[in-house]
């Protein structure tokens, strides 16, 4: 056993969150921690690295009692972690981010192994199936491949233990199968890893063991065999939460929004669809193909150089997010935290940003209407929070994604874009969420769905697109949806267009 956790207790001021807990690690082991946002999962492991001191228990690593006073100490036991919140160095290279503090030197001087550097981080990351060049700035590429730089930053470590917290968020398909291979290839070198993860596929299928923490109390840990994701979800809401998706029975109206021919050099080439009132059109393709970069377009972000986009059957011209508004569109980024909230504002404050003028009059703010929609929209998606004046910050991942949807809400419109609806969101929080999206589309709102989990694709959608390198190769029927079928034309397909 590499981690033995007793009795960990952690409380700040008088608020208790973490009880009596415990966790243990085997070697060579991949052991899943799970529990709603809030559980007490990354208290836990932050504790065991030694950003965090317990109040109580004990803590032994490699059959040695420890107490870390810092993360460096934990680093030095082969104790690495990849944090959910990226670390990356926007304005530093690719090399430079994954060296950082731990650089290569020649003499006396410490002149720099620049060369010796961009050679390693090249091979470290093509050998996670990334390619690129270790002198690109690393702010320039996607999310998803800053996270695979911070996933080779952690091995270059060459730890032994490995926490990983939501690793998968930013992936799709191909990425997620090859950090998957590197993961077991370590595990059989004897490599131990503790996988935070809000993904019931990946546990079922990488994990060995799972321990369910719920309210910063232990509630059990069992070998994945023994279980399923029922019990799974039982363990960490305390309840069943009935059917993972709602019972699909959209009936969809006329064509709310018509996309043809749309191009952008470089990102995507002549995109054509269109969703109508009362449908989720879900927008299927591995990480790179271009489907944020399109929604993103459609809403105002970027700039078409071709194409049209027409809103009940007529031509609009989207120059901004501003116009797009204006013509009834709202947008759900993928990146919530720098896009969809100011998280130093408070949750009244983020819902009335959109809604200014249903709350002002002559340019003043009524704080009687402002009250009035906050009420309103926090009741309607059962935003778990302690008052208006609650910074954004401070609540979970889920509830964070409902103060961002419920501000558009507030809009009333006609086509909501949501880019990867339920990034990082707790498994009770997504079923809310879909219950929402799905009660939205009965309403008669057009919702396009951009997701890279492929259950909640064919869960949800009436209609799937799936483009592959900037094309839309197919666009494809609920009865035809399966993930074989959509993996198929996201890799490539038979090239060729189906309407």
């Amino acid at each position: 056993m590499v981690i033995q956790m007793e009795g960990i207790d952690k409380s700040f001021s008088a608020n208790q969150v973490l009880k009596n807990v415990q966790f243990s690690l085997n070697k060579g082991e991949i052991h899943a921690l799970m529990g709603e946002n809030g559980a007490g999962k990354s208290t836990l492991m932050k504790i065991l690295t030694g950003i965090h001191q317990r109040d109580n228990g004990t803590i032994k690593v490699k059959n040695k009692q420890v107490k870390y006073e810092h993360p460096k100490d934990a680093e030095q036991d082969g104790i690495a972690v990849i944090h959910q919140e990226l670390n990356i160095l926007p304005e530093l290279t690719v090399a430079e981010n994954l060296f950082l503090g731990n650089e290569q030197t020649v003499g006396k001087i410490g002149w720099l192994k620049t060369k010796e550097m961009n050679r390693i981080a090249e091979q470290k990351l093509l050998d996670l199936g990334l390619k690129v060049k270790a002198t690109e700035r690393a702010g320039s590429l996607s999310v998803g491949k800053q996270q695979i730089i911070e996933i080779a930053k952690a091995l270059l470590t060459n730890a032994d233990i490995i926490i990983m917290d939501e690793p998968t968020a930013a992936l799709t398909g191909r990425e997620i199968e090859t950090l998957f291979k590197t993961i077991r290839d370590l595990q059989a070198k004897g490599v131990s890893f503790i996988y935070i993860s809000h993904r019931m596929e990946e546990i079922f299928s990488l994990c060995q063991r799972i321990t369910v923490l719920r309210d910063g109390e232990y509630v059990g840990t069992k070998k994945i065999p023994d279980t399923n994701f029922d019990d799974v979800v039982k363990m960490m809401v305390g309840r069943e939460l009935g059917g993972r998706f709602p019972d699909h029975d959209l009936q969809p109206g006329e064509t709310k929004l018509e996309v043809k021919g749309l191009s952008r050099a470089g990102e995507f080439e002549s995109a054509s669809f269109y969703v109508r009132e009362g449908e989720i059109l879900g927008i299927s393709g591995l990480m790179g193909a271009g489907r944020s970069e399109l929604v993103e377009t459609i809403f105002g972000y970027r700039k078409a150089d071709h194409g049209e986009i027409l809103i009940d059957g007529e031509k609009v011209t989207i120059k901004s997010p501003h116009v797009a508004i204006n013509k009834g569109i709202g947008f759900v980024s993928e990146d919530r935290k720098s896009k969809g909230l100011i998280v130093d504002f408070s949750i009244k404050d983020n819902l009335s940003l959109t809604n200014f003028s249903d709350i002002s009059s002559s340019s003043w703010i009524s704080s009687q209407k402002e009250m009035a929609l906050y009420d309103e929209l926090v009741k309607k998606l059962s935003v778990r929070t302690s008052g208006p004046a609650q910074a954004a910050k401070s609540l979970s991942g889920g509830n964070q994604q409902k103060v961002v949807i419920a501000k558009w809400l507030g809009t009333s419109p006609k086509v909501l874009i949501l880019d990867e609806p339920t990034r990082g969101v707790d498994v009770g929080a997504k079923k809310e969420i879909y219950m929402i999206m799905n009660e939205l589309a009965k309403q008669g709102v057009a919702i396009i769905m951009v997701s890279s989990e492929l259950p909640e694709v064919i869960g949800l959608s009436t209609r799937v697109a799936v483009m592959f390198e900037g094309e839309i190769l197919t666009t494809l029927e609920r009865s035809e949806l399966t993930e074989e079928t959509i993996m198929h034309y996201a890799t490539g397909g038979d090239k060729h267009v189906r309407q």
